[in-house]
């Protein structure tokens, strides 16, 4: 193995040990090795965004925006314990969406059942004095859909390939069949529907102190090794920058639309690359009737 071969390959293993924990390589194998039937083919929108490197940006994202409706923050900040455990809910979150995106039937829907139960047990009440429950079908969907606007908003901006307008709509499609299936209702099927449900939440979302803490953790202080925090800070920055105008206040982000579009898009197009290369080195050798997978190959 040449040396930018090895240094490839470590760089990559090293990704992918953060994301997917120390069982990552027998998961993934499992999951786009297994025998069976797949709910998505190799040429579908929702493998194209889900397995590229412009999943890291669109997860950040996703999760600033996320954390702007109060109930469902409430829930993560006093359930997920992404504080004292952030590699581990990273390593599930993204275990579970290669396991619905480029695993088998069985083993989607099998992940999905048990998703199901861990939000049935899930209740509390927020700081604000409303209950809320894991399962509520409203909040489901709200976490679906600023989670896959992120991810097609990455991918427009970051992606190896961006889609076309009908690549757009069929992954918003795709991604609609996972939400339902774990309890949200009235999920939207194009991105004309994305964007009118996301408008919708709009009167319920705030900046709660919760959702600041969890804003400085993402970006300011996560957990991380000297020498991952400039790439982080390139990633985190590429993430902000594609965050709506109006969330900029409410989570105490920056708003600097010349660097934005400038510098910050340069340096997440470099670092999005970067990953992609090294990610490349490790990716799975699908079967025929296998998929290819990208950085959320848990």
């Amino acid at each position: 193995m040449s040396p930018l071969s090895s240094l490839r390959r470590h760089v990559g293993d090293t990704i992918f040990a953060r994301i997917a924990g120390d069982e990552g390589p027998a998961r993934r194998d499992r999951i786009h090795f297994a025998e069976g039937p797949r709910r998505f083919g190799p040429d579908s929108a929702i493998h194209r965004v889900h397995g590229d490197a412009s999943m890291f940006v669109g997860g950040m994202r996703a999760l600033l925006l996320q954390s702007l409706h109060p109930l469902a923050m409430a829930a993560v900040d006093q359930h997920s314990g992404y504080r004292g455990d952030p590699w581990g809910r990273l390593q599930r979150t993204s275990t579970f969406l290669a396991e619905t995106t480029f695993g088998t039937i069985e083993d989607a829907d099998r992940a999905i059942a048990i998703v199901r139960a861990v939000h049935g047990r899930i209740t509390g009440v927020a700081p604000d004095g409303r209950p809320y429950a894991a399962a509520d079908p409203h909040l489901l969907r709200w976490v679906h859909v600023a989670e896959i606007d992120s991810f097609l908003r990455a991918h427009d901006r970051y992606g190896a390939r961006p889609l076309d307008a009908a690549g757009r709509n069929a992954y918003v499609a795709e991604a609609a069949h996972v939400a339902r299936a774990l309890g949200a209702l009235d999920v939207p099927e194009t991105v004309a529907e994305l964007d009118e449900v996301l408008a919708g939440y709009r009167p319920e979302l705030a900046g709660t102190p919760t959702a600041r803490r969890a804003a400085r953790f993402i970006l300011v202080h996560p957990p991380l090794p000297l020498p991952l925090r400039a790439p982080y800070g390139l990633l985190s920055a590429a993430a902000v920058a594609m965050m709506p105008r109006w969330t900029r206040v409410p989570l105490r982000l920056p708003y600097l639309p010349l660097i934005e579009a400038t510098a910050v898009r340069t340096s997440g197009i470099a670092v999005t690359g970067a990953i992609r290369w090294a990610m490349g080195a490790g990716a799975p050798q699908a079967r025929p009737e296998s998929a290819a997978g990208g950085p959320v190959a848990g």
